[in-house]
């Protein structure tokens, strides 16, 4: 079902563009609107002013003491007011002495008293009683020692229809300049948009089976390719989370079937077979140590699934590194002392960090583990802790064959084990350096393979140190 224009992307832009387009061009119309009304106020106030002046130089005063003008000429008629101007002239005393025609016995203002106060000679807009509006200008005008007030005032009708022309030409044409630019942007941004809909369509053809495939990308430097470029990025990590996951399965499901069919295998050979309690506690015990092995794989499958999921609550306390060596090493003496093997644990026995002790013993366990594994008969393991760059660094080194540069890279991957010939009672299942690394990270610290160490190889941890106030800085 295809989406509404306003529910889409291409529409909320069009729509947002088309509020911002009007409320612009009506800002502009008001603002050209005002500014025309004042312009045209203007013209007529600077043509009443030189009317008024005209005006003044045609009045005179007859034998018999009347104001009379010597030319009627642009003087409105009663049949068109608003064409001509309409005057009055009053006396000092407030006595109206002459009206044009047009005024038809209405006033241009109330009787102006020039004895008592002085009056406003600035253009104002006044309304007749007939409705109409007239643009008034009075002025005091002398003449023969005779002191009168002149009221001078043109319609203002042509004015308005003037103005409101204007205004009914930006009404109808701002609304169709909108719909029509309106139209013109929802046709660029669908041509903007296209890549969208491209790789839309691209990622919908995009399953699990089919991760390899990425996007196509026309132009990775705008920001339409920066986010074709994010997605395939994603579907790089995707890539690689399945292959993990599908090989995290695949190795968990075979190591978990090698202890139950050797279980299995060994029940069944005793079943078929008879024998004394020897013949039996034999087979109990080798039954007991594929269990044994069976339980480890889980407890560090159920290990690495709580970390994944973030369920493992670390319980932090101030631990000295040197004496939490020498712990994971005593646990390990047994096994070592069965191969001949001496586990060397020395350094600086000031250093301590903020660590949850049993995972991190747990590391180091691992770590030991595997060079006693590892190293051969006879062989030396030694685990140095010293500081370095405000990091308390703990170094495992066994004297086994080492690790090939190619491997480097994935030994702490899950189930990955270098030696895929080795026997996995030898070997392990592959999991005991993801848990290392597991370890050390959440602590904010990094285990890195030393590739220059020789003979063997050695692990190096790295942990923030403990900072530790000085009791003076305290006190103070």
């Amino acid at each position: 079902m295809k989406a509404m224009p306003g529910r889409t992307l291409r529409g909320r832009l069009t729509l947002l563009y088309g509020i911002l387009l009007a409320l612009g061009l009506a800002f502009y119309a008001v603002g050209t609107s005002v500014y025309l009304l004042h312009d045209l106020r203007k013209q007529q106030d600077a043509s009443l002013d030189r009317e008024i002046e005209t005006v003044e130089g045609l009045i005179s005063v007859s034998s018999e003491g009347e104001v009379e003008l010597r030319s009627e000429e642009g003087e409105a008629r009663p049949d068109s007011p608003e064409r001509g101007y309409l005057l009055e002239i009053w006396s000092a005393a407030g006595k109206p002495m002459f009206l044009s025609e047009g005024l038809d016995g209405s006033s241009l203002g109330p009787a102006p008293d020039l004895t008592r106060k002085p009056f406003d000679r600035s253009p104002h807009t006044y309304r007749l009683q007939n409705g109409a509006r007239v643009r008034v200008e009075a002025r005091r005008h002398e003449i023969e020692g005779r002191v009168l007030l002149l009221r001078l005032a043109v319609s203002e009708e042509p004015l308005w229809d003037e103005f409101w022309d204007m205004v009914s030409v930006l009404a109808i044409g701002l609304p169709v300049t909108v719909l029509l630019i309106g139209f013109a942007g929802y046709a660029i941004a669908g041509r903007a948009l296209r890549p969208v809909d491209a790789m839309a369509n691209r990622a919908r053809e995009i399953s699990a089976e089919h991760l390899n495939e990425r996007l196509t990308i026309q132009n990775p430097g705008d920001e339409l390719g920066q986010l074709g470029l994010a997605f395939n990025e994603t579907l790089a990590r995707l890539e690689k989370s399945f292959e993990q996951l599908r090989r995290f399965t695949a190795d968990a499901s075979h190591e978990l079937r090698t202890p139950l069919t050797a279980i299995r295998s060994v029940g069944e050979v005793a079943l078929q077979n008879t024998g004394d309690a020897s013949y039996y506690r034999d087979i109990i015990g080798s039954m007991l140590e594929e269990v044994n092995r069976l339980t480890r794989l889980v407890e560090s499958l159920l290990t690495m699934s709580r970390a994944d999921a973030g369920q493992i609550q670390l319980q932090r306390i101030s631990v000295g590194v040197l004496d939490l060596a020498k712990e994971a090493a005593a646990l390990l003496e047994v096994l070592a002392e069965e191969k001949h093997q001496t586990i060397v644990v020395d350094g600086d026995p000031s250093l301590a960090v903020r660590a949850d002790r049993l995972i991190l013993r747990q590391a180091l366990i691992n770590l030991i583990d595997n060079a006693v594994k590892y190293s051969p008969a006879g062989g030396k393991i030694r685990v140095h802790v010293h500081a370095a760059d405000g990091n308390a660094v703990i170094e495992v080194q066994d004297s086994g064959p080492g690790i090939p540069p190619e491997h480097a890279e994935k030994v702490f991957e899950r189930f990955y084990r270098v030696d895929k010939a080795r026997s996995r009672a030898e070997g392990g299942a592959g999991l005991g350096l993801s848990i290392v690394h597991w370890s050390v990270s959440v602590h904010g610290g990094k285990v890195e393979l030393d590739r220059d160490a020789a003979p063997g190889c050695a692990f190096v941890i790295r942990l923030p140190l403990e900072h530790k106030e000085h009791p003076l800085q305290k006190e103070g």
